[in-house]
C-alpha cells in the first residue's frame, strides 16, 4: 500500500473524534488505562485514519503499560518512525507512513524475538477479527 492519503485539517476533523484527532494529526497521547483493551483473538489493527493494516494481534502482548503493545508490525505494513524530541525527551515516533497519522512511541524494552516494544494509542487503531 504505497498510495499517500492527504486531506485537508478540517477534512480530518471532520472525520474523527476531538480525541482522535488530538492524537492522530496533532501528536498527542491518550492517558494510560483509558481505551478499552482490544479483543485477544485473531486479526489486524488498522490506521483509524486511512484504513491501513498496521498491526497483527499474534504480535500484540501486555506490556502493563496501559497502550496496546507490540512486538512488531504486521508485514508490509505501512508503518514508519522518526526522531521524536518533544517535551524533552528523544524517543522514537511511530506513525502511518500512508496518512502521516501518529500512533504512538517504539521502545527497545519489548519481548524476543524483536526486542521491541510499539506502544500505540488505542484510539488511533480499529480492531478487524479474522473471519473463520
Amino acid at each position: 500500500m504505497t498510495d499517500k492519503i492527504v486531506k485537508s485539517d478540517a477534512e480530518w476533523q471532520a472525520q474523527l473524534s476531538p480525541l482522535a484527532y488530538k492524537v492522530t494529526r496533532r501528536h498527542g497521547t491518550e492517558r494510560a488505562f483509558t481505551h478499552e483493551d482490544f479483543p485477544k483473538g485473531p486479526g489486524r489493527f488498522h490506521c483509524l485514519c486511512c484504513g491501513a493494516p498496521l498491526f497483527d494481534a499474534a504480535q500484540k502482548f501486555d506490556s502493563g503499560s496501559g497502550w496496546p503493545s507490540f512486538w512488531a508490525p504486521a508485514e508490509g505494513a505501512p508503518v514508519a518512525t522518526r526522531e521524536d524530541r518533544s517535551l524533552f525527551m528523544r524517543r522514537t515516533e511511530v506513525h502511518c507512513d500512508r496518512c502521516e497519522a501518529h500512533l504512538g512511541h517504539v521502545f527497545p524494552d519489548g519481548p524476543r524475538p524483536t526486542g521491541l516494544r510499539y506502544c500505540i494509542n488505542g484510539v488511533a487503531l480499529r480492531f478487524e477479527p479474522d473471519e473463520s
